[in-house]
């Protein structure tokens, strides 16, 4: 009787060592989260297929301002600060600062319909299998980061924005 016991104790300890073994493999092979872009990274760099089904490449735009703004139809806060973000555009385009908005997992049909009832005409980007919001590890949206010309990024901003604020993160990142 004690050696079947002693049996089952051993074998319970083997199964909870063999269990936290894998959990921890899983997590350092399989679950690797990257920190979220903060202000001082350089801006990771990507490829996205614009509305028109150009490929867009953010290392393309070293030497100007980059406005990344993260965003979907679906968010109230997004769709309030679209206008404000077209206004500034279309003041600071001249000055080399781009607005590149992406827009994630949504239809290419239902972005479209978006842009052309607000009017939008800066380069909207479909992240479609959610891989630039992952690498700059968005959580919340609106989500914007400010990069400079040299490609780092000067500030990450979460929430929904103004005229003014627009104006003002421009200017930051004007060259």
């Amino acid at each position: 009787m004690k050696k079947r016991q002693r049996l089952i104790m051993r074998s319970v300890i083997l199964v909870v060592i063999a269990l936290a073994l894998g959990y921890t493999l899983y997590n350092t092979v399989f679950n690797d989260k990257k920190e979220p872009v903060k202000a001082g990274d350089t801006a990771p760099n990507f490829v996205l297929e614009d509305l028109e089904g150009n490929q867009v490449e953010l290392n393309d735009y070293k030497g100007k301002g980059v406005f990344l703004n993260f965003w979907g139809t679906y968010c109230p806060p997004c769709e309030k600060e679209m206008p404000a973000i077209q206004r500034q555009y279309d003041k600071y385009k001249d000055q080399d600062v781009v607005v590149l908005a992406v827009d994630i997992a949504e239809p290419k049909f239902t972005v479209e319909k978006f842009a052309k009832q607000k009017n939008l005409t800066f380069p909207i980007l479909l992240d479609q299998q959610r891989e630039v919001v992952d690498e700059y590890g968005v959580g919340n949206l609106p989500a914007t980061y400010l990069i400079s010309p040299e490609g780092k990024v000067v500030d990450k901003i979460t929430g929904e924005l103004n005229d003014t604020l627009v104006r003002n993160y421009m200017e930051k990142i004007k060259p």
